[in-house]
Formats: C-alpha cells, structure tokens, sequence
C-alpha cells in the first residue's frame, strides 16, 4: 500500500483521512498503522489519533497496530461495506427470490443490499412497477424498459443511501403492493431484528402493505444480534437463505410456520 497515495492525499484533514482510511478498510478489511503512515505521508502518532476516533466511532477495532474493520454498529450500517460484504450469497439469494415475480406485478424493495441484487432479473419479467427507498436501486432501476419506476421519498440518510423517517414509512403505506423483498440485521428466536429503529419502521410498513413479503437473508445473519425486534417470521411468505446456513440454523427457521427456501446450485423448499 505504500507509495501509491496520490500527493493529494498527504494533505488530507484529519476527517478526509479518516474517510480514506474507511474506504481502505472498507475494500481490504484490515490495514497497519505503519502502512496507514507511509500511505498518507504523516507519522505513526497521527495515524492511531485517527484509528482512536475511528474505533471510538464504532467503524473499526485496533490491535496490535493494525486496524480491522468491525462488522457491527456503525461499519455494518455503511452501506459500501454491506454492498461488499457476502456478494456471492446475495446474488444467489436474489436470483431465487426473483422466481416470485411475475411480469405485471407490483414490486417493492426496501434500501438492503440483497434486495439490490434483484434488479438483474426484473428486466426479464417487465411489464413491471418497482418501488423503493434505495437510491441505488432507483438509478439502476431507472436503466430498465418497461418497468414502471416509484421513488419513495422522505429523509436521505447518507450512510444507507436511501430514504428513510417517517415520511417515506407514510409514502410506502398509502400503497398497496403485489409482493415485497426485505432484508434485515440479524434472526434469532423466530424473530426478525434489525439494529436501528429508523430502518424497523419503514420495513414494517412494507410488510404492511404488500400481499406476500419474503425475506432474504445470507447465512452470516443468523449468527449475529441486533437491538431492535422487527417481526416473527411467520409474518413472511418465505424466508431465502444461501446454502452456507448450518443444519442447526436451518432447522431452527423450520419451526416457525414459515417457508424456508435453501438458494444455491441445488435450491429447495420446507
């Protein structure tokens, strides 16, 4: 890493650093001190003040001189760290969920990234109307012929890209949807849980307002918590895991009166 920061970048402010150093993290998941100093030309000191701040705003853990991304809180909310983060899984994932779309339906999709992965499907299964609150999502979704786009708007939160508050959980629920794909932080205990309220409130209005909802969730949100309980899960028409869910998981989604589909190379149903 060293040697190859642009001049630019040795002039940094200690916050556009600090930003630099997430994006680092972001793409290699840990980094040194020592590499940290060579990069941005400024001495070791400077770097762990900026790697305090950081880990004091919850985007890393530092050890030994070496900073680690930390998959919670904050870091797992940025939205470029959760875009990155078990693509493979999702794609998969997204590729099964999309066979519960059929051309003419209405379609809404909130601000996760897995639900983002959809979007290559639908262009096969237009005439359709898309909904969402994920600017990303709109932008692609924009791209695509015959598909009948619906921005839901309310507060931009920069950090997940998309609109959010109570103004966006109204514009979702003076609707009514043939079918909705969520996402979420965390499954526990017949539960789905998210770690910010902001987040719970407008995917609850979704689920409100669709005709069926189904949740797609890759294998590491089965081994994590989160603060807030957003739904049983028999409140969804399915629940679309990747095959990397362990046998013990699979079989503690199975006994919450909820459809559990297995997506992978060989996709099933219970």
């Amino acid at each position: 890493m060293a040697g190859v920061a642009a001049s630019g970048e040795r002039t940094l402010r200690p916050e556009g650093r600090q930003a630099h150093i997430t994006d680092l993290l972001l793409s290699s998941g840990s980094v040194s001190a020592q590499e940290l100093a060579e990069t941005f030309g400024v001495s070791v000191m400077t770097i762990h003040r900026d790697l305090d701040e950081l880990q004091r705003q919850g985007v890393l853990r530092k050890a030994r001189g070496v900073a680690t991304a930390q998959p919670s809180g904050t870091f797992e909310s940025n939205v470029e760290y959760r875009a990155k983060a078990n693509l493979d899984a999702k794609r998969l994932i997204a590729q099964h969920a999309a066979r519960y779309v059929e051309p003419g339906m209405s379609v809404l999709l909130d601000d996760s990234t897995t639900a983002l992965q959809l979007l290559p499907h639908l262009a096969a299964l237009a005439p359709l109307t898309v909904a969402t609150n994920y600017l990303a999502a709109l932008v692609e979704l924009a791209r695509l012929r015959d598909v009948h786009v619906v921005a839901l708007g309310g507060h931009y939160d920069v950090q997940h890209d998309s609109f959010l508050g109570s103004a966006c959980a109204d514009a979702v629920r003076a609707m009514r949807f043939d079918v909705a794909f969520v996402s979420t932080s965390a499954v526990s205990e017949g539960y789905a849980f998210h770690q910010e309220d902001k987040i719970v409130a407008v995917k609850r209005a979704m689920v409100e307002v669709a005709a069926r909802t189904h949740l797609m969730v890759d294998h590491t949100k089965l081994a994590r918590s989160a603060l807030h309980r957003m739904l049983p899960l028999h409140r969804f028409a399915s629940v679309v895991v990747d095959a990397g869910v362990p046998d013990r998981d699979l079989a503690a989604l199975r006994e919450n009166d909820v459809r559990v589909d297995v997506a992978g190379p060989t996709s099933g149903t219970s």
